[in-house]
């Protein structure tokens, strides 16, 4: 079923205009939820800014301070080391009423209050697949950010995808490291089968066509029963593995091999460099032996 759509009215700046950056401004476009002369989009790079402005039809800026100017929502999507440097130069430059969104991974609403002076901010993390409009994007509003305001950000990461409003900013590392840096995760999964198909023979297009349907369908193949009886997502793994088996013995490998203490092991060091990022207290990552059942 798609989402409906109302136009924002809003002027929106992307301060840091990466592939995040365009991709937010596609999607606003895509949806319907903005006009190009709506958006401004700020880079150091003159080039980055003036390709935009052709591709898109949107405002180029080189100026933070310039682009921010009347602006009703400000999109902060640069490089977290960046971040200092681009609050310190726009402290003080934000307009009074407008909202502050932030996809800067690890950076607290804490943080980027004080360095623009400005209370209105929320906070989100967004994954990769948003550039495409499939993502899911974890956000909190700080308390002075109004009922309007939410319904604002609400739309515009909608516009990336799912998204889910949380009440503690603890979980916003925690889905930096679960869902922003999850695709990663996948994407090396991916490639380890791939390379295990073209070892045992196949062309290499066939293995990845087999990865990259099996992945899908199996994902897809979950939700549709998840929906349909609650279902586990063991008690699948647990359909396809039958004793003495091809993916008993597959399985067998990989629990003996550590797979899921890796990739839990994986997660936590991503969670901890999100709170660096921070600047927050490290958390220093279990012994392999805490980590297992």
């Amino acid at each position: 079923m798609e989402k409906e759509t109302t136009a924002l009215n809003k002027q929106i700046t992307f301060i840091g205009s990466g592939a995040m950056g365009e991709a937010m401004i596609a999607s606003l476009l895509r949806g319907g939820l903005a006009e190009p002369t709506c958006l401004r989009a700020a880079d150091v790079r003159r080039e980055r800014v003036e390709e935009l402005a052709q591709k898109y039809g949107v405002q180029p800026f080189t100026d933070n301070q310039a682009a921010v100017a009347g602006a009703d929502v400000v999109v902060l999507s640069v490089k977290p080391q960046r971040l200092t440097e681009v609050l310190h130069g726009l402290k003080g430059h934000i307009p009074e009423r407008a909202l502050v969104l932030s996809i800067v991974a690890g950076a607290t609403i804490e943080k980027i209050s004080k360095g623009l002076g400005h209370k209105i901010v929320v906070r989100s993390m967004p994954n990769t697949p948003a550039q495409i409009g499939e993502g899911i994007t974890v956000w909190m509003p700080s308390p002075a950010v109004n009922p309007a305001q939410k319904e604002t950000a609400r739309a515009i990461l909608g516009a990336f995808g799912e998204e889910i409003m949380v009440d503690d900013e603890n979980y916003l590392d925690m889905a930096t490291a679960l869902s922003g840096t999850g695709p990663a995760y996948v994407f090396i999964f991916m490639e380890a089968m791939i390379d295990a198909g073209v070892h045992m023979g196949f062309p290499r297009h066939i293995a990845e066509r087999l990865v990259v349907q099996t992945l899908r369908g199996a994902v897809d193949y979950y939700e549709k029963v998840n929906r349909q009886s609650g279902v586990h997502v063991a008690a699948l793994r647990n359909q396809v593995t039958s004793p003495g088996g091809t993916s008993a013995e597959a399985l067998y490998y990989l629990e003996k091999a550590g797979f899921r203490t890796a990739l839990s092991r994986a997660i936590w060091a991503a969670y901890q460099r999100s709170l660096e990022l921070g600047r927050e207290k490290p958390v220093h990552i279990p012994e392999q032996d805490s980590a297992e059942n």
